[in-house]
Parts: C-alpha cells; sequence; structure tokens
C-alpha cells in the first residue's frame, strides 16, 4: 500500500491550502483515514490533526477546529483536508496516514512522505 500526498506550499496568513493524499496498492477497505504533524522537537513523533473514519465520523486537534476540515473519497481512497484562515503556527510538514485491510494480509497502518506547509508573509 502506498500513499502519495501533494497539495502543501506556501501561502500567507490568513490563506488557504487543500492537502490531498491518496492511497493505493493491495486495498480492500480503508478504516480511518487521517492528517498528523510532526511533534516539536520530536523527530519520530507525530500529532494528529484530523482524522476521519470509515463512516464519516470526524475529529479535530483543538488548534485548528473550525479552520480545517477533513474529507474522504471511498471511491478513490483519498482523504483531504483543507485549510483555511492559515495561521505562521500551522507551518509544519503534514504526513497523511491510512489503516487499511488487505483480504489474506490482515490491517496495517500505512504513511505517506511529508508535504511541507508553510505560512508566512
Amino acid at each position: 500500500v502506498q500513499l502519495q500526498a501533494s497539495g502543501g506550499g506556501l501561502v500567507q496568513p490568513g490563506g488557504s491550502l487543500r492537502l490531498s493524499c491518496a492511497a493505493s496498492g493491495s486495498i480492500t477497505s480503508i478504516n480511518a483515514m487521517g492528517w498528523y504533524r510532526q511533534a516539536p522537537g520530536k523527530q519520530r513523533e507525530f500529532v494528529l490533526v484530523a482524522r476521519i473514519d470509515d463512516g464519516g465520523n470526524t475529529n479535530y486537534r483543538n488548534s485548528v477546529k473550525g479552520r480545517f476540515t477533513i474529507s474522504r473519497d471511498n471511491v478513490e481512497n483519498t482523504v483531504y483536508l483543507q485549510m483555511n484562515s492559515l495561521k505562521p503556527e500551522d507551518t509544519d510538514v503534514y504526513f497523511c496516514s491510512a489503516n487499511v485491510f488487505t483480504a489474506g494480509l490482515g490491517t496495517g497502518d500505512y504513511w505517506g512522505h511529508g508535504t511541507l506547509v508553510t505560512v508566512s508573509s
């Protein structure tokens, strides 16, 4: 299973970006999908930004509630993160993740490469 993330870039404070992450490979079904950012000062630890399960239920980090919206396309196996009213403190590398079930193999967590979001004037 591979996750391909895109959509990062440089934006001014108050601006918007839309991140996308498409899953491909040996996928029977996808449970939860989410976006994470790297924990400050901890290279291999990630903090949740937003998550959506296969029922469409969402949860968000407090700092992004009301500004970010996560959604998914179950046909395209893609998760999106619409980021509005961006602030400089949103600057980070964002990673997508998916909990995938593959028939004959079971369930596993997969990660995409990071995509850099820079909010600066």
